[in-house]
């Protein structure tokens, strides 16, 4: 039952934290499983409204274009308009789908830390107050930490450089030289969008491997090969590899296209950055007005970091398929294998069933919880 102590802390079963498809997906199934919003569970979620990290995406990403939307468990995605920017797709479906579901997102809210409370519960503080919980989901995603490598020079150049995860539109770049970094599905897309009318006079892609493209049908079976090729590094408490390193780049009739008209030309990665571009070990150089990182992002956890979950090897090994093995309390969805769309409703459904059976065993034997 959620209750506030006379110390101003409010109390839960269970807190979810993150709004997106791994927090709506765990939300749901504790709701189904007779645990009531903002009396048993409560969802933070830092983001201004509804949608995850796909309301920021930037806004020429139609619906049509977007890889990888799934739809939320219980409730279909249906008659979106594929010319409408993904982001507004999503955001009215993640609403449209809290509002159905009675899932009373608390937003903006910014969880700090999440440490022991010294009763065997867990204390998540916030901007906007403190939780004491049984149980955590762990539904952060990895939008808030882009990824940016270091390189030589980096800090020296004199145009322009953005990761991703700030761009815009390719109107910002009409008629410059634009690098491209990066090997996943968003520097594609990238590629491709920044050669449209309005976009960019030139690219330069580069890549630190060679792309390995993936053609024809991506089966389950091809799934379940990827997807346990990544549990496999987080059970030895790895960080987790991006989905393209394990799956490849699917090549469609719009990639065909580009690659005829040189557009997906790879390069291997610069050496240095300079004043005025990139240059090579070989001493080859580009004259470049802009940067784009295309470099993919990190799980954002640093919020669990009293908790003292990670591993040597720099990631949090689970067991099964997201429990953190050093706290049984704690839940990871989004993060290593169930870091897809369609993954992560699979995770919510497995996380809320041991999070029942762990809440059980705890009131059975008088104890809050089994540290």
């Amino acid at each position: 039952m959620n209750h506030t102590d006379v110390a101003g802390t409010t109390a839960a079963e269970v807190v979810v934290i993150g709004a997106g498809q791994a927090g709506l997906s765990g939300a749901y199934f504790l709701h189904r499983s007779g645990m009531r919003p903002d009396e048993d569970f409560v969802v933070l979620d830092h983001s201004p409204g509804p949608g995850g990290a796909w309301q920021f995406r930037w806004p020429t990403l139609t619906y049509g274009r977007a890889h990888g939307v799934h739809s939320l468990p219980g409730m279909e995605l249906e008659g979106a308009d594929p010319q409408r920017p993904s982001s507004e797709v999503v955001a009215e479906y993640f609403d449209r789908y809290e509002r159905t579901f009675g899932l009373r997102v608390h937003r903006p809210v910014d969880v700090s830390a999440v440490r022991e409370a010294g009763d065997g519960r867990l204390l998540v503080e916030t901007d906007a107050g403190t939780w004491s919980t049984r149980a955590l989901i762990n539904a952060t995603g990895t939008w808030d930490r882009p990824f940016v490598p270091h390189y030589p020079g980096q800090d020296t150049f004199r145009g322009r450089q953005l990761h991703t995860a700030g761009y815009r539109g390719r109107e910002e770049f009409a008629g410059q030289h634009v690098i491209v970094v990066g090997g996943g599905t968003s520097a594609v897309q990238l590629l491709m969008e920044l050669h449209e009318p309005g976009g960019a006079a030139a690219t330069t892609w580069v890549t630190r491997r060679p792309p390995v493209y993936r053609t024809g049908p991506f089966g389950e079976e091809h799934g379940r090969a990827a997807v346990a090729l990544v549990e496999e590094r987080v059970k030895k408490g790895l960080p987790p590899q991006s989905v393209v390193s394990v799956t490849g780049l699917p090549m469609t009739e719009a990639m065909q296209r580009a690659e005829e008209r040189g557009i997906l030309v790879r390069h291997p990665m610069f050496e240095r950055v300079t004043p005025d571009g990139v240059t090579w070990a070989d001493g080859h150089h580009v004259r470049a007005d802009a940067i784009l990182w295309a470099t993919g992002f990190r799980a954002a956890l640093d919020h669990l970091a009293p908790l003292r979950l990670r591993e040597p090897g720099g990631g949090i090994r689970l067991q099964g398929l997201t429990q953190a093995a050093l706290d049984p309390r704690v839940h990871l969805i989004g993060y290593g294998p169930s870091a897809s769309t369609i993954g992560a409703n699979r995770a919510g459904r497995s996380a809320v069933r041991e999070i029942r059976t762990f809440l059980r065993a705890g009131a059975a034997t008088g104890v809050a919880v089994a540290g």
